[in-house]
C-alpha cells in the first residue's frame, strides 16, 4: 500500500531524568549531533539560523521554537528543495521522570516504506537521547544541566 494521505504518528520515550534536565539538554541545538543523527553529524549557527551541512537529506536549515517553560521543542527543518517540515516535539512530566514525544507527520507522496524508515530514525534518535541523559546519573551536572549545588560540569558549555 502506498498511502500518500497525511497522517501523524507519535513516537515517545520515557527518560529517567527531570523535565528540566531533559529540556535543558534537548533544547540546545549544539547537542543535536550527539543524539539526533536524523539531522546529521554536525550543526553550526550561521547568523540567526542553525545549519546541518551533512544531514541524510543534504544541507538543511533548522529553526527552533524559543526557549520556554512548557516543554515545547518544536523545530522547522528547511530541506534543500526549499520545503519546510514542521516537527512538533514535547517534553512532559512522566512520574518522577520525563517523556519526550515527537510527532512524525507523513508528508504528501511519502511511501509506506519511507514513512516507516523515518519513524525508525526518530525512534533511534529518541533512544540515544534517553541513553545519554540516563547514563549521566542522578544529580549529575551532565550536559550543562546544573546539579543541586547549581554548578555545571566543566567543559559543558552554558545555556
Amino acid at each position: 500500500m502506498n498511502d500518500t494521505g497525511r497522517h501523524s504518528r507519535h513516537l515517545g520515550v520515557h527518560i529517567d531524568r527531570t523535565v528540566d534536565d531533559v529540556y535543558a539538554y534537548a533544547s540546545d541545538p549544539a547537542n543535536l549531533p550527539a543524539w539526533a543523527h536524523g539531522l546529521g553529524s554536525s550543526i553550526e549557527k550561521v547568523g540567526d539560523r542553525w545549519v546541518a551541512e551533512h544531514s541524510p537529506l543534504g544541507r538543511v536549515t533548522v529553526a527552533f521554537a524559543p526557549r520556554n517553560e512548557l516543554g515545547v521543542l518544536d523545530h522547522d527543518v528547511t530541506l534543500p528543495s526549499g520545503e519546510t517540515v514542521h516537527n512538533p516535539v514535547r517534553v512532559i512530566v512522566s512520574g518522577t521522570g520525563s517523556e519526550v514525544v515527537f510527532t512524525l507527520r507523513r508528508q504528501p507522496g511519502t511511501s509506506d516504506a519511507d514513512f516507516e524508515r523515518d519513524a525508525d530514525t526518530v525512534a533511534a534518535d529518541l533512544a540515544r537521547l534517553k541513553e545519554l541523559l540516563e547514563s549521566a546519573g542522578e544529580g549529575a551536572s551532565a550536559f550543562g544541566v546544573p546539579n543541586a549545588s547549581g554548578s555545571r560540569r566543566p567543559g559543558s558549555g552554558s545555556h
